[in-house]
């Protein structure tokens, strides 16, 4: 099984102007109950989620998929083995955040999509959300800290946001410095 392309906004050399406009763009709704292209692209979104055993979720935007679909490691976190066990993972289709708790936390966070960076985001520590399972069942589930944290991520996917846009600090490596400079500027 070959790896399936994620989305960045840069590569090595340069912006990626049409891949960018393809992260940027909103996903309308899933339609529920699914038909094939829906069943399709959640297939695509696992299979592509499995195959990236150092990414903590992903979602359907970043492979090219215009849908409102995420799929994320839920627990066993510090696994060493990719998170491949059906109950190690979810995958949420049409997820829309219904409760926030707690103080907000700051941490680090990376992405298959911006590549080579890290950006301190502040996010709930508690979320509950409503979304669609696989079988196209309603469900209500809750989430904390870092669950919650990567659920938060992945959905902002879903509205075209990526962790660039945050106030946060941004982490770049030294060699990738010059390229950067551009992007990360003091206004």
């Amino acid at each position: 099984m070959s790896r399936h392309k994620v989305l960045t906004l840069w590569n090595e050399e340069q912006l990626n102007e049409e891949e960018t406009r393809i992260l940027r763009t909103p996903c309308g709704e899933t339609p529920v109950p699914f038909d094939a292209a829906t069943t399709k692209a959640i297939r695509a979104l696992r299979d592509s989620f499995l195959e990236w055993e150092d990414a903590a979720g992903l979602a359907a935007p970043q492979i090219g998929i215009s849908r409102r679909i995420i799929a994320f490691r839920s627990r066993n976190f510090d696994d060493k083995d990719p998170a491949t066990r059906k109950e190690d993972y979810e995958i949420l289709i049409n997820p829309r955040i219904t409760q926030k708790r707690g103080e907000p936390v700051v941490a680090e966070e990376g992405c298959l999509s911006c590549p080579d960076i890290r950006v301190e985001i502040s996010r709930y520590p508690e979320i509950k959300v409503r979304a669609y399972d696989l079988e196209g069942r309603k469900v209500s589930r809750r989430y904390l800290d870092f669950a919650a944290r990567v659920v938060q991520h992945e959905m902002d996917h879903l509205d075209g946001k990526l962790i660039v846009d945050y106030d946060g600090s941004v982490f770049i490596p030294k060699k990738r410095q010059n390229f950067f400079e551009k992007f990360f500027q003091e206004e």
